[in-house]
């Protein structure tokens, strides 16, 4: 067995990005030039970093437990520390040889199994807390540390594997195969998909610096007749007559979107994660950012329209606003960018954070919020020079910002495992929502209350953590109304349906889970193949995109 440098770094790589560090992912991506090792990332199963240590500290007490005769001894479980300190696998040796000793020495009076020798000998014959079978116990918590705590313990032995949902999903609640669509193509992570907000197209983005559109429309088009003003240049993918999940890898059935830079007078790909991608209000144009440090504007035949190019580094979030003439754009450089989607030209740039900034988002056509990882938030308007508001109070990096569907209330969620909801009307937050266990990943708003198409269901806020559960929050009461807990590892994506009746949760367990947010009960559950960055539904609410670990995306057909 033989290994590269390229190769340790990849496994490194991926598994700051599955423990949730996708900032240090990136920056370490970058320094040790992980784009340019043409290693095929949807070829790597999850947690395989911690499967090779695994197997490296069994073959380690292994190799010092085995007598000259090829016995076995049994010892202590060995610690990752303690396989590597020569002092800690000398004592062990020593261990075992007089453990020889002494059994050798019990021969003819008892055997050397008996559990009368090893009691007379002083030896219980066990191997610690973990029982005696000697095998080392590698457990993740949701902010990537090794550790014995009271953590979610990951299953190495078969990585990657497609596996069933648990034991206790209820009856009916299972989706059936024959009402999933798996899409193939990309060659790496899918990070996020979006649907188009007016027809059946999914958008995917991706670490193998593509980004890709998928039809999923019926063949004879959309039930309301597809708008005149989207080309549908793809052909659509065709319905499932058989049992099983209908696989799609036809390239036929989608556009490649390829991200390119200019170098040496000709256009080679980026090599860089696509980080984030957005449709325009009425569906003629999607943005996506890029690890490349441009936005890029296309149009739903896969033209390239616009190239943005003023962030110094990764871009790692962007928004149209809903009028479709800005986009806005937050990057590693500490800036955010509000670019005019017609000429692709920056229109003004923001640099108030002291950090790399994470997320933003719109309040109106020209103010915006932003957060960092310098524990910040800045509410900004479009010609003036300062932030219009700002907000502290949170003790770590903030993940996401969401402004509530009538801009009057900023929800933030932190690595600090807090909520908090804040008013441009007050300096401190209205709400500081403290349930969660680990690292808030994410945040949502429900599509209800005054204002709304849903004036009469109370407004709800959704909450993604890496301690496995999702919540979903009374806003106005400032309380917990239910806890989801079906999931078993760090969940990354909430999503509401168009109505705010359900809700769609991602996780890295490869499952996606959908509650109803009136009972918090799950509905509909499917295991896929690999783990869950991002959910979505489609505009009329009976289907959900999902893009997962092992560069697969796949739909979920909820139509009766």
């Amino acid at each position: 067995m033989s290994f590269t440098s390229d190769e340790v770094n990849f496994l490194v790589y991926r598994y700051l990005l599955e423990s949730g560090f996708h900032h240090s992912a990136f920056t370490f991506g970058m320094e040790s030039h992980i784009s340019q090792s043409n290693i095929n990332g949807a070829l790597v199963p999850p947690a395989a970093l911690l499967s090779i240590i695994q197997k490296g500290l069994q073959y380690v007490e292994a190799d010092i437990s085995l007598a000259d005769d090829g016995t076995e001894r049994e010892i202590d479980p060995l610690s990752l520390i303690d396989a590597v300190v020569p002092d800690v696998l000398s004592a062990r040796q020593q261990q075992c040889e007089k453990q020889a000793q002494r059994q050798g020495g019990q021969k003819g009076k008892d055997s050397p199994s008996s559990p009368n020798a090893a009691a007379e000998d002083g030896f219980d014959g066990t191997a610690g807390d973990t029982g005696a079978t000697g095998g080392a116990t590698v457990t993740q918590n949701g902010g990537g540390s090794l550790t014995g705590g009271d953590v979610s313990s990951i299953r190495i032995g078969t990585p990657g594997s497609l596996s069933t949902l648990p034991d206790d999903t209820p009856p009916g609640v299972k989706i059936p195969a024959n009402k999933s669509t798996i899409l193939r193509g990309h060659e790496s992570e899918v990070f996020i998909c979006a649907w188009n907000p007016v027809t059946d197209l999914l958008a995917s983005g991706s670490g193998d610096s593509t980004a890709r559109i998928w039809n999923l429309n019926t063949a004879s088009g959309e039930v309301n007749g597809l708008p005149s003003s989207i080309p549908n240049q793809i052909p659509p993918v065709q319905q499932n007559t058989g049992p099983g999940p209908h696989i799609v890898n036809d390239s036929s059935s989608q556009l490649v979107l390829r991200h390119c830079i200019q170098r040496g007078g000709a256009e080679v790909p980026s090599n860089k994660d696509v980080t984030s991608l957005d449709w325009n209000s009425d569906g003629t144009l999607l943005a996506t950012g890029s690890y490349d440090g441009y936005a890029r504007i296309w149009t739903t035949d896969g033209k390239l329209a616009s190239t943005l190019g003023q962030h110094k580094g990764p871009i790692f979030a962007l928004k149209w606003n809903k009028k479709g003439n800005y986009i806005l754009s937050a990057g590693v450089d500490k800036t955010t960018i509000i670019w005019d989607a017609a000429t692709g030209l920056c229109t003004q740039q923001f640099a108030f954070h002291s950090a790399p900034a994470l997320d933003v988002d719109w309040q109106t056509n020209t103010s915006f919020a932003s957060c960092s990882t310098d524990q910040t938030i800045h509410v900004c308007k479009l010609g003036m020079e300062r932030p219009i508001k700002s907000f502290q109070g949170h003790t770590n990096e903030v993940n996401a910002i969401k402004w509530d569907p009538q801009g009057q209330l900023l929800a933030s969620c932190s690595d600090d495992m807090t909520l908090k909801i804040w008013s441009m009307k007050q300096d401190g937050c209205v709400h500081d929502l403290q349930a969660h266990r680990k690292e808030i990943y994410t945040i949502k708003w429900s599509p209800t209350g005054p204002g709304t198409a849903n004036p009469n269901v109370n407004l709800i806020l959704a909450s993604a953590s890496f301690d496995s559960t999702v919540r979903l929050w009374d806003v106005e009461r400032g309380v917990c109304i239910h806890t989801l807990t079906k999931h078993q590892e760090p969940v990354y994506s909430v999503a509401f349906s168009p109505q705010g009746k359900y809700l769609a949760s991602g996780s890295f367990d490869k499952c996606v889970h959908i509650w109803s947010t009136q009972t918090g009960q799950l509905v509909h559950s499917y295991k896929g193949t690999g783990g869950i960055f991002e959910v979505c539904w489609n505009a009329r609410g009976d289907k959900v995109g999902a893009s997962a670990s092992d560069g697969s995306v796949f739909v979920l057909d909820l139509r009766k």
